[in-house]
């Protein structure tokens, strides 16, 4: 696991939605760090920091707790909707070595056969993975498939150590013709269809 990943917990006495704006107000991130049978324990950590840290999917800290370390993977970020900003993390307690499940997103590379696109029906997989070694992605590469072309999660490359905990038969990539869009031509001619039609019935008159 990165070193980068250590930061500096404090251990939050003081709770409510009051405390927590004036944890917030002083660049301070309430989190409360739980599992493997502990008592629930309530944070403060560093917020840009932090922010820095859980940019990318299940993020790992190295929490240093009153001198302890203890790692911990970030389960939930809450943030305010308008301002983006972090307002609380929950933190589930993990071990060296031990297994966890997480869901982990798919990356997709390479381009499909000419005049195809392919949709990635599935943006995450559910894997098995090592505590201290969680992959930010799973690569599937369309390189040249054509119209047709299905990749189930079961078919998916995964990083050393990775176990499938989704359905093995779950789409992830579908390789299809995109359907061809009416310009209007149809509604044009038909336009042009009735402009004749009280031409011919003037002439008639004319008749």
């Amino acid at each position: 696991m990165d070193e980068d990943n250590k930061i500096e917990a404090g251990v939050r006495e003081s709770f409510g939605k009051g405390a927590a704006r004036k944890l917030r107000a002083a660049g301070k991130v309430p989190a409360v760090l739980y599992g493997h049978g502990t008592d629930p324990k309530h944070l403060t950590l560093p917020a840009h920091e932090t922010g820095l840290l859980i940019r990318k999917a299940n993020a790992v800290l190295d929490l240093q707790i009153e001198g302890k370390s203890q790692l911990a993977l970030v389960k939930d970020v809450q943030k305010d909707p308008v301002r983006q900003i972090i307002e609380h993390l929950d933190l589930i307690v993990i071990k060296r070595g031990e297994k966890v499940q997480v869901e982990v997103p798919v990356h997709v590379e390479g381009e499909p056969a000419a005049g195809t696109i392919a949709d990635l029906d599935a943006h995450t997989l559910l894997l098995e993975v090592e505590a201290t070694h969680i992959p930010e992605n799973v690569v599937v590469s369309v390189e040249g498939l054509e119209e047709g072309a299905q990749i189930h999660a079961g078919a998916v490359e995964l990083p050393k150590g990775a176990t499938l905990v989704s359905d093995a038969e779950t789409l992830v990539v579908n390789v299809h013709t995109p359907q061809k869009v009416d310009l209007g031509e149809e509604p044009a001619a038909e336009e042009a269809a009735e402009a004749e039609a009280p031409a011919e019935e003037s002439a008639e008159s004319a008749e």
